[in-house]
């Protein structure tokens, strides 16, 4: 089954790379050298640059054997071009596809700006190779690169992840400022080539790793959660910024830093950490330029739950060095792990 990252679906995942270093923590001695992992990313996009109006039913046939269950969500659920094993549905829609002009200019971009995923499929495989040391039972799925007109960047399916590259070309791209009545400029700002590693990661965690639970209803839980997911991708790529992480600029980075414990105090004044009413915790989690109710002139950070969940968990696995990722995710009380974390706002 396809899935999409949970939480405004296409759209909840698009952070910006900034330049700040990030902090030295528990991961960066993992040994992974006798790890097997060798990523390679399956270039689909260059392979349907190539669509032919003339050839489709010939290509439509050789896609479906090479990329299997990949082409044929993407057919589909991504393109809404039909069933792929309804050759002349599709290939009508396909010739209608090779025709438009804003195929034809999506596609050279796309190949303009990603001649090659070599960084990528370092990073990759690193990122990967870490999540197998603490998962050794993890399978590791197909890497396939697309684009779809902007439809979704990071899709999880049946033993794949795709790489939306056209939800990647750089905060430059001229596509993005037309898009803005669906994705807004302080989303696609972070839509650039140095996200592809930690989105892809971050999305086979919260699908394939650690899910949320259904029970998780309270503020204290949604920051217990998000705080896992930062602090596994801390583990898994030590060495890219905190700011990539959890998707702030470079002031909105500081910003939270500088007034973490204020931020932690007012959660606390508000009466927030056992609120269940959903409306309201949203906002303290969702994509948005800043937090509402929090800053005078909204210069504040977004998504402040999640960042002072991120604190809550590295306290409690500094507190608790004998523990691991599998260790961590296996907790299902939150209150025990703030409470054990004896985090107070500092860090």
């Amino acid at each position: 089954m396809l899935k999409f990252p949970h939480s405004t679906q296409i759209y909840l995942f698009f952070f910006i790379l900034t330049f700040l270093s990030c902090k030295e923590r528990a991961g960066n001695d993992i040994d992974t050298s006798k790890i097997d992992i060798n990523i390679k990313i399956e270039r689909f996009d260059q392979d349907f640059s190539q669509l032919d109006s003339t050839r489709v039913l010939w290509q439509n046939a050789g896609w479906q054997k090479k990329y299997g269950q990949f082409y044929a969500d993407y057919i589909q659920l991504m393109l809404h071009a039909g069933n792929p094993s309804d050759s002349l549905s599709v290939q009508r829609n396909l010739r209608t596809i090779s025709r438009q002009p804003d195929f034809k200019a999506l596609s050279a971009s796309v190949a303009n700006v990603f001649p090659d995923l070599k960084k990528q499929e370092e990073g990759l495989t690193e990122a990967f190779k870490r999540m197998k040391y603490f998962f050794p039972e993890l399978h590791i799925p197909r890497f396939i690169s697309f684009y779809s007109g902007f439809e979704v960047q990071t899709p999880i399916g049946e033993d794949y992840i795709g790489i939306g590259l056209d939800m990647f070309l750089g905060s430059n791209s001229e596509f993005y400022p037309a898009l803005v009545s669906t994705i807004p400029l302080y989303i696609s700002k972070r839509f650039t080539p140095e996200n592809i590693v930690p989105r892809v990661t971050e999305s086979f965690i919260r699908e394939e790793l650690y899910p949320q639970q259904e029970g998780d209803v309270n503020t204290l839980q949604h920051m217990i959660y998000q705080g896992k997911i930062l602090y596994a991708m801390d583990q898994v790529m030590p060495d890219v910024a905190d700011s990539l992480k959890i998707g702030y600029s470079a002031q909105q980075m500081k910003w939270a830093e500088a007034y973490e414990k204020e931020i932690w105090a007012w959660f606390i004044q508000e009466n927030l950490l056992y609120n269940t009413d959903y409306l309201r915790i949203q906002k303290y989690f969702a994509e948005a330029p800043f937090t509402p109710e929090l800053g005078e002139n909204n210069e504040s950070a977004p998504k402040l739950g999640s960042y002072i969940g991120w604190q809550i968990v590295r306290k409690y696995m500094d507190k608790h060095p004998e523990s691991d990722l599998k260790k961590l995710f296996a907790i299902k009380d939150a209150q025990l792990i703030l409470d054990e974390s004896k985090y107070k706002g500092n860090k």
